[in-house]
């Protein structure tokens, strides 16, 4: 693609959060993605987005290599750029997130182009839990009025968009963790938990108490 391309596609991002798929509207032949790396407290993450909105979040790898190359292998084609403004803005708040601030992601726009309607219905109830709050697997089926705990842990383990998706607030009924796909696995699930001070019981959460 020619630099030019690649500069007006980045600029056609660089508009309000919500017009993030009014531009892939505008301009349906266009299909380029791009990520970009940045650092949190949890170490080296990368956000994938496009016309659409974002993509694909990366939890890290074990070094920047690691991490550029999981992304290459998830998304085809994808180029590294720099974030236009409504990235920088999830970003931002991606990173305070992680470093225990109170944020609410629930808006961010996600494009599901790819993702099922059984995963895309998943997703939408785990947007809903809280920092500070979890599901269990079951309770997030009953929810969807199926009886199949282990459909849900399926459809979480293909999420994309982990952190975003908060994946990590939903755990097992036994008081155990249950899987985690990303890197580090129940290790890297425990630690996004303990920053968001996460617990079954009502008492009031640092993110509780911003409202």
């Amino acid at each position: 693609m020619a630099i030019a391309a690649v500069e007006n596609t980045i600029l056609s991002c660089s508009t309000r959060m919500g017009s993030l798929q009014g531009s892939m509207q505008a301009d349906p032949s266009t299909h380029t993605a791009f990520y970009t790396l940045f650092e949190t407290a949890i170490g080296l993450c990368g956000l994938a987005w496009n016309e659409r909105g974002v993509i694909g979040f990366q939890l890290p790898e074990d070094d920047a290599l690691k991490t550029r190359s999981r992304v290459a292998r998830r998304f085809p084609g994808i180029v590294e750029a720099p974030p236009p403004a409504d990235i920088q803005r999830i970003i931002a708040d991606v990173t305070a997130l992680l470093q225990g601030e109170a944020r609410d992601l629930s808006a961010v726009p996600l494009d599901m182009d790819a993702v099922s309607e059984f995963d895309r219905r998943v997703y939408e109830i785990a947007r809903g839990i809280p920092p500070g709050r979890v599901l269990t697997y079951g309770e997030v089926a009953s929810r969807l009025g199926i009886d199949n705990a282990r459909a849900i842990g399926q459809s979480l383990g293909r999420n994309p968009f982990a952190v975003i998706v908060p994946c990590h607030r939903v755990v097992a009924a036994d008081g155990k963790l249950g899987g985690f796909s990303a890197s580090g696995g129940a290790t890297t699930k425990r630690r996004l938990l303990a920053i968001e001070d996460a617990r079954r019981d009502e008492s009031p959460t640092l993110f509780d108490l911003i409202s």
